[in-house]
């Protein structure tokens, strides 16, 4: 295929990385995709989840004709890169958290992790800090209600104060830390609020950046394609289209769903 690089996330979280594709890459066609009606997918069982991921991006690369398929969404990666990548034949690239940059970066080998309970709580998470980080000093802190918060703010609410001081609070609680990872991609979308809640000075890591580098390094050429590039969404939601508009989406459809592959119902408890 010649078709756009495609960016899929549950919400609008994605369009960090899309913003750091379209700084790394500027000429790059793009599309977006998000799962909208089944916000958030944290709070989804782990095999539902991997069959709901591979209906929706398989539904969006045909809608979109991707060249390549970017998951820019940690719960998402963490569980269906390798049933994604077994069904698509164009190249798939995850997302991870920065821990073993922050590991790097950090003097005084304190960093924090701030994430969604379902990253946070993952032994995959945790063999990356072990991998990566075991010499440092780790907290992992879910912050799971920055996720709507991010949802409503880019949707045209207000953002409250409040909400995002209470998240960090834990953080501040450790006097050497000097790094965060945002382990989740809706969250480097409230950077400049996150910095301004901090009570001190400390670096905040994302891994937006490293996922264009990927993606300049395995989709050669990038396409380059003239029109209005589209965003697509699973349920309606017109009060999203000015922030989409203003991350390069002129055009908002919504995305046929094949309905037998695409139950939404699933068991109260989460694992």
């Amino acid at each position: 295929m010649s078709g756009p690089l495609l960016v899929f996330d549950s919400g609008v979280g994605g369009l960090s990385v899309v913003a750091a594709m379209r700084r790394r890459l500027p000429e790059a066609s793009l599309s977006y995709a998000c799962d909208n009606a089944m916000l958030p997918y944290g709070t989804k069982p782990d095999a539902w989840l991997v069959t709901r991921c591979v209906a929706v991006c398989e539904a969006a690369v045909a809608a979109s004709g991707a060249s390549a398929l970017v998951v820019a969404c940690n719960t998402a990666s963490t569980l269906a890169l390798e049933a994604l990548r077994a069904r698509l034949s164009i190249p798939v690239v995850g997302t991870v958290p920065a821990i073993k940059p922050a590991a790097a970066l950090s003097r005084s080998g304190h960093l924090a992790l701030l994430a969604t309970s379902a990253t946070v709580n993952r032994p995959y998470t945790r063999r990356l800090i072990e991998t990566f980080a075991g010499h440092c000093q780790v907290q992992r802190l879910a912050a799971d209600p920055l996720v709507g918060h991010t949802e409503a703010w880019l949707a045209g609410a207000p953002l409250d104060r409040d909400v995002i001081e209470a998240c960090l609070a834990p953080l501040w609680q450790d006097p050497e830390l000097d790094t965060v990872v945002l382990g989740c991609t809706h969250f480097p979308l409230l950077g400049e609020a996150l910095a301004a809640a901090a009570p001190r000075p400390v670096t905040w890591i994302d891994s937006g950046d490293a996922i264009a580098r990927r993606v300049a390094q395995v989709v050669s050429p990038l396409p380059t394609l003239p029109g209005p590039q589209t965003a697509w969404l699973t349920r309606e939601a017109p009060s999203l289209a000015p922030a989409l508009a203003r991350y390069g989406f002129a055009e908002v459809r919504c995305l046929a769903l094949d309905k037998a592959r695409t139950d939404t119902t699933f068991p109260s408890s989460t694992p």
